[in-house]
This record gives structure tokens, sequence and C-alpha cells, in this order.
């Protein structure tokens, strides 16, 4: 297990790397449950929270609590444990700047706690983020994180959320899940 934030950035930026973040695969999620499974629980627990007093121990910290946690706990109610953590420590970095001092793409982990907020205000805050602080590489983030708004607009929080947190679905949410669910809304923003 790393035990530091150099090893969370490590991992995370150099051995999986931006083609890895998205693919979500069992193989993936099985080698970061088995590498930092417990250093997501001291975090979840309060036992890195002095992470998030600088740039490179909040990204790390954003990473494994709200980047980890989804591939750890995929399909469970666990995955979200921490995003609460997440955005208090991103909160932080954006008030010190520390942010910015991180190049893109990485950056953009500053600001995804509020894309998976099911917050208004937070999804608002994640659209201006990535509008306006990730001007070279920000236009795919842009996208998502209008789709993500545009999702907790609709329907007032994520549907296809709402199996593993043991929600029922209305039929509107029946329907959106039906149709591509996410996917769905991201190829209609494209079209």
């Amino acid at each position: 297990m790393a035990d530091d934030p150099e090893g969370v950035l490590d991992y995370w930026l150099g051995e999986v790397g931006p083609e890895g973040w998205y693919l979500g695969s069992e193989e993936l999620d099985e080698e970061i449950r088995g590498r930092f499974g417990d250093l997501w629980q001291a975090a979840r627990d309060g036992g890195l929270d002095h992470w998030c007093e600088g740039t490179v121990g909040s990204l790390a910290f954003l990473i494994l609590t709200d980047q980890f946690s989804r591939n750890i706990f995929r399909g469970k109610a666990e995955a979200f444990d921490t995003d609460p953590q997440a955005r208090a420590c991103a909160r932080k970095a954006l008030e010190e700047g520390w942010d910015m001092q991180a190049p893109e793409p990485e950056r953009q982990f500053f600001y995804m706690p509020f894309e998976h907020s099911e917050d208004p205000a937070d999804q608002d805050l994640s659209v201006e983020l990535f509008s306006t602080r990730m001007p070279e590489t920000g236009a795919e983030n842009l996208l998502h994180a209008r789709a993500h708004a545009e999702i907790i607009r609709r329907y007032g929080r994520f549907p296809f959320r709402n199996a593993a947190l043991g929600r029922e679905s209305t039929p509107e949410e029946e329907a959106f899940l039906q149709a591509g669910a996410y996917a769905g809304v991201v190829r209609a923003m494209k079209a």
C-alpha cells in the first residue's frame, strides 16, 4: 500500500495515466482496492485530513476520496461515503488557489467533487470551474460537467446511483436509464 500523497499521485497520474482514468475495468478496480483500500479507509475515518494542507496533498486526497472510492466500491453505496470530505478539501484548495498550481489535466480532480455532487449549486460551480480554470484541456471535461448538471437539473439526483443507494427510481428516471442514462445525455449534447 502506498501510504503517502506521492504514492497516490505516482500511481494515478503515472502508472494509470489519462488513458486509464475513465475505463472502469474490473482489473483496475481490483488493483486500486488492493493497493489503496486501507488508505481510503484511513481517509474516511479522518486520519488523512492533514493531506488537505497544500497542492500535492490535496490532489492526492481528492483522487483517493473522489476517484478511488468509485473504483473500490463500484456499484455500492460506500462509493459515495467520502464525497463530503472530498468537497470540503476541494473548497479549501480553491480558497487557497492550490488548484491553479496543478498542471492541466491533473487540475480536473480539484473540480470533480462538485461534478459528482447532487447539489445544484455544486453543479453550477463545477461548470464554472471547468469553463474558466481549464482553458487548455478542459473542453471534454466541460462537456461532462454540463452533462452532470443537466441530469441534476432534470431529476434532482443521479438516477444511475439509485440502485446502489437503495433509492426507488421514478418512471421518468427508469425511462432515462433505459435510454442510455449518462451516455445518452453526453451524446445529445455532442449532437
